[in-house]
This record gives structure tokens, sequence and C-alpha cells, in this order.
């Protein structure tokens, strides 16, 4: 064996003196390309271990919550990204849109009173909206009610149904949750039956809460809404198969709990939710407009 090893070390150094290489060069090469691949598949690890509990969850949020180790292996984000799209780890997001919004109806619709409202504190906006998780032939929709500052969802519901239970029983969640029953709360909508319904409408008065409500059929008035929907289905595939509606209330539960207390959200200086609404200090990153009706880039970066 040493004999083996003593002749193919000749051959390369022949080779190497043949083709004008240093052999320190060479070997210097070999060590580089060893420690690459090394600190890669160490990467991917990282990668792989958050997305375990967060499937789709993008770059620069995954540079955030791994860059402690990503700065032991003197990785940046750059680098992060250019390993992720060599080894097809970038997520490609998907837009699918289903109506569920009702809007003719004998039930007074509301004006849209936050479109230029400087959103600055938590529990100041509550935003609402009704989603589709379900298929053709099992039909369920998820009511959510997310805070605008912080976006904690702070109340939701599952049912096989548009009636106006699910969405009360989601408000019901929302106030229970509630930290501060003192500062002034608006509640923002679509024009939807479920939120112009009197019962609706009667809960909401109950707890000094006003009404606002969208006044074009324009997703992006609502946007906020609209991108936790895109969120929970999207990142974390709410929206899978299952039948069973007590079977799916299970994951949906699971992934709003990791989406308030582990996801981290650009808008909210890379804070989570949960840790968000715990302060009012930070002000609300926004892009372009403050004004609710041009949120869609703020919104879909977050």
């Amino acid at each position: 064996m040493q004999d083996y090893k003593e002749e193919h070390k000749e051959t390369l150094v022949s080779t190497c003196d043949l083709l004008g290489l240093n052999r320190q060069v060479y070997y210097r090469a070999l060590k580089s390309k060893a420690d690459k691949q090394s600190i890669t598949q160490q990467v991917i690890t990282l990668v792989r271990g958050v997305r375990n509990i967060m499937p789709k969850l993008g770059t620069r949020k995954l540079y955030h919550m791994l860059k402690m180790e990503l700065s032991m292996l003197k990785v940046g984000r750059d680098k992060l990204f250019r390993i992720l799209k060599a080894n097809h780890l970038l997520i490609k997001p998907k837009r699918s849109y289903h109506v569920t919004t009702d809007s003719h109806h004998r039930f007074r619709k509301h004006k849209n009173i936050v479109s230029n409202l400087d959103i600055n504190r938590p529990e100041q906006i509550w935003v609402s909206d009704i989603t589709y998780v379900g298929t053709r032939t099992n039909p369920s929709y998820l009511a959510l009610i997310t805070d605008a500052y912080s976006k904690k969802v702070m109340g939701y519901n599952v049912c096989e149904s548009l009636a106006v239970d699910g969405s009360l029983q989601a408000l019901e969640m929302a106030l229970n949750n509630r930290d501060s029953e003192e500062e002034p709360l608006i509640h923002h909508s679509d024009r939807g039956l479920q939120y112009c319904s009197n019962d609706y409408q009667a809960l909401l008065g109950n707890n000094n809460i006003k009404a606002s409500m969208t006044e074009k059929y324009d997703p992006y008035e609502n946007a906020i809404a609209e991108r936790i929907n895109g969120i929970l289905k999207q990142e974390f595939h709410i929206a899978r198969n299952i039948k069973n509606l007590d079977l799916k209330k299970k994951p949906i539960k699971n992934a709003i709990g990791i989406y308030n207390n582990l996801r981290p959200h650009l808008s909210n200086h890379m804070l989570t939710s949960r840790e968000m609404h715990k302060q009012n200090k930070l002000k609300r990153k926004q892009y372009k407009s403050k004004s609710l009706t041009m949120l869609a880039s703020l919104s879909f970066k977050s």
C-alpha cells in the first residue's frame, strides 16, 4: 500500500510539474473545495431544521433566525442566498384566489375610516377576513382577526360554511385575547355578509369597537388580512386535503401558534408578532404609503 501511495504521489508531482502547477497551491485548492462543501452542508442542515417547522420561510427571515450560527460559519446573507439557489432551496411564491365575500345583502355597509390612519400601536386596528381552506368536495373556511400593528392573529375559527357563526367565534376569541380595553379599537373588514350582519355588529358595539369596511373590490384595501391568509396557506400548507374538520383544525392551530410566536416579520423589524404586540415603541416599517389602500408592498414583504 505504501508503495502504491508513493507511486501515485510521484505521478501527481510529475503531472503538477508538467502543468506548471505548484503542489502547495494544488493542495490548498483541494482543501478549500472540501471546506466549502462542508460549510454548504452545514448551512443546508441548519435551513432544513428551521423549515421542518416553517416549510416555506424566505431567505431573509432564515438569515435573521440563523444569524449567529451562520456568522460562525462566515456565511452572510448573500452567500446564504447563493447556497440556497445552488441547492434549489429558494421559495417560489404561489398565488391563488377564491372569492369568499358576498357584499350583495340588505345589511348596512360602513365606510373605510382607516385608509389614511397612522398605525402606531397594538390593538388600534384589527383586520378581518375569511379564506378558503378546503376542497370542492369538502369545503371549509378559516375566519381570521389580525392586529394590523403587530400582525398577531388575535382570533380564528375553522368551519364548514360561510355562515356568520364562524366569524363571530373568531371575534369572541380575539376579544378574549385582547390586552387593553381602554384604548380605542377599530375593526376593519370587507363588506361581506358576515361582518355586516346584525349579530356581528352588535358584538362590536357591545365592546365599543368601531366598524370600518372596504369601499372597493380591491384586495389591497384589506391587504394585511389578505397577506396573513397567504402566509398561512403558502408557508404552512394549512389548505391541505384533510376531509375531517376536527383533524384539519389541529394543523391550523399549530400553524397559527408558530406564526405568532416564531416567525419574524420584516415590517416588525424582524420581531415575531407576539414580541411586536408586547410593545408600542417601534414604528411599523412601511415602504410606500401609510394608507391601508396602498399596503400591497408592505404586506407582501411581511
